[in-house]
């Protein structure tokens, strides 16, 4: 997992080309002007989604990708997210395979997602985002997909 801003999105140039791309969509994108959607940039190699949604006061099932790296920044508002490695989950209790998800239980440290930073989430990450931090609110979120 990355955590990290905006502004040193250039320190990642050399990890992965369609993470490096990710994180330029997130630095030159007027995400104001879109709205809550898929947008495909590379067809299913490299696309986004926007989201908004009330952040809740649990969520104690990481998931985990296979096929796709996610990169997650918010928009407004703000959030925990639970991260864990992979191989310390516990147990499996909702594989989707057919989407790409797949839900866990187990141990996970807390980093806080606001307007500017960004997670970078690989396959070996699981990860359990949109937790309220005290009361529930209102956030919207880019989420971009990187094919692995």
């Amino acid at each position: 997992m990355i955590f990290d801003t905006i502004a040193h999105i250039d320190a990642y140039k050399g990890i992965h080309p369609g993470v490096y791309k990710g994180l330029e969509i997130l630095r030159d994108t007027d995400f104001s002007a879109l709205e809550d959607k898929r947008y495909y940039v590379d067809g299913e190699d490299l696309f986004f989604f926007l989201t908004t949604y009330e952040t809740q006061p649990v969520n104690d099932t990481p998931e985990a990708h296979i096929k796709y790296i996610d990169i997650q920044c918010l928009l407004s508002g703000k959030e925990h997210m639970n991260v864990g490695a992979l191989e310390d989950m516990t147990e499996e209790v909702l594989p989707r395979p057919e989407g790409d998800i797949r839900f866990y239980r187990g141990p996970t440290d807390t980093v806080t997602l606001c307007p500017g930073k960004f997670a970078v989430l690989f396959p070996g990450d699981a990860h359990a985002p949109n937790i309220a931090i005290g009361a529930p609110e209102k956030v919207r979120k880019v989420v971009v997909k990187v094919k692995v």
